[in-house]
């Protein structure tokens, strides 16, 4: 099962162990003013969201490794995880965030809202628009699918209960809306009322929303409610590698890409005389090492060599967009999870 001591959302220090092999990735000169000397231990947080408490429990100590071999310099890495929005706040109000790994671009855009933490063109900084790593949003129900669910129609039929974080603290939460509505929207030829109309049905079907994805995978794993959770891909992998002769995966017909972006916030970073070690933090998850890492976590590698060695791992289907079926995370946010906006009126509608 999920340890407990995984799912708090502290700082973790994470001991020196493992190694890198040295393979390339994007490069900084690492050798500025702000890089303390290398007799000097450094610390970075990593304020991160809810599943990836795995996924870099591992990668943090090769990381140790590789930057010790590199500068001669130790650097302790903490580790705090929580719902993406949840985690974005608090870094807003002033936790001293070198990194921030969260699930959406969205919930990063958002730290710079009441003064610049980082810098505007954050996205642009590594590959990929600052994405190492992709994900997708799929079902885990229970042990013979005893609901018979195998796509989205599926979760509004009958009296199944639905497991899904909530979408005002969740990255994850907000995926899965938006994964729904697709689907939906698509099969009743792009109608928006259609789409809003089968997200409402679903919505009264969601006993309790945690305030992030682990919490509503302990909702549905050790709790045992509901009959289908809504999951990240690598969070159902995980759940299934833990307790796999309890649950099963289902693979939707359509879904989303999710794209969880990382970035240094500069204003932090350059305060602690950080931005050189924070930024070979981000940049060496491009590594082909430490995309290994990644995909062992259920994680989809954005390298192409690794995501061919990995793809037996992970299904085909169909995968919309942020930015070609919703116009982007700016967009997205005040259409659907802003206050009044489409999630506000369907919970209201529920709890009426």
């Amino acid at each position: 099962m999920f340890k407990k001591t995984f799912l708090l959302a502290i700082p973790l220090a994470v001991a020196l162990a493992a190694c890198n092999n040295g393979n390339s990735a994007p490069t900084a000169n690492h050798a500025g003013a702000n890089h303390p000397s290398a007799t000097e231990k450094v610390s970075i947080l990593n304020v991160s969201y809810d599943p990836t408490r795995e996924l870099y429990q591992e990668y943090n100590p090769v990381f140790q490794k590789y930057w010790l071999e590199k500068t001669g310099q130790t650097v302790d890495i903490q580790q705090s995880n929580g719902g993406s929005g949840k985690q974005a706040l608090s870094v807003i109000n002033g936790l001293q965030a070198d990194v921030v790994t969260l699930a959406l671009a969205g919930d990063i855009d958002s730290i710079n809202k009441d003064k610049p933490l980082l810098k505007t063109d954050w996205q642009q900084a590594l590959p990929d628009n600052s994405t190492p790593y992709t994900s997708t949003i799929v079902f885990l129900v229970r042990k013979g699918n005893p609901k018979n669910i195998l796509d989205w129609d599926d979760l509004v039929k009958g009296d199944t209960q639905v497991i899904t974080p909530n979408p005002k603290t969740s990255g994850g939460a907000r995926w899965n809306f938006l994964a729904a509505w697709a689907y939906a929207k698509q099969k009743n030829g792009g109608d928006d009322a259609a789409a809003q109309q089968f997200v409402t049905e679903l919505y009264k079907r969601v006993p309790i929303m945690d305030t992030g994805a682990r919490g509503s995978t302990i909702t549905f794993t050790q709790r045992g409610l509901g009959d289908v959770l809504l999951a990240w891909e690598n969070e159902a992998y995980l759940a299934l590698k833990e307790t796999g002769d309890q649950f099963e995966i289902v693979t939707p017909s359509l879904s989303i890409l999710c794209e969880p972006p990382v970035a240094v916030v500069d204003a932090v970073a350059d305060k602690k005389g950080t931005r050189d070690v924070s930024t070979a933090y981000l940049e060496q998850l491009y590594t082909e090492d430490s995309q290994r890492i990644i995909a062992k976590h259920f994680y989809r590698p954005i390298n192409p060599k690794v995501a061919e060695e990995f793809k037996h791992q992970f299904p085909t289907l169909q995968l919309v967009t942020i930015n070609e079926h919703f116009g982007g995370w700016a967009k997205a946010q005040a259409q659907f999870f802003s206050d009044g906006a489409v999630f506000d009126q369907i919970y209201t509608k529920k709890k009426s």
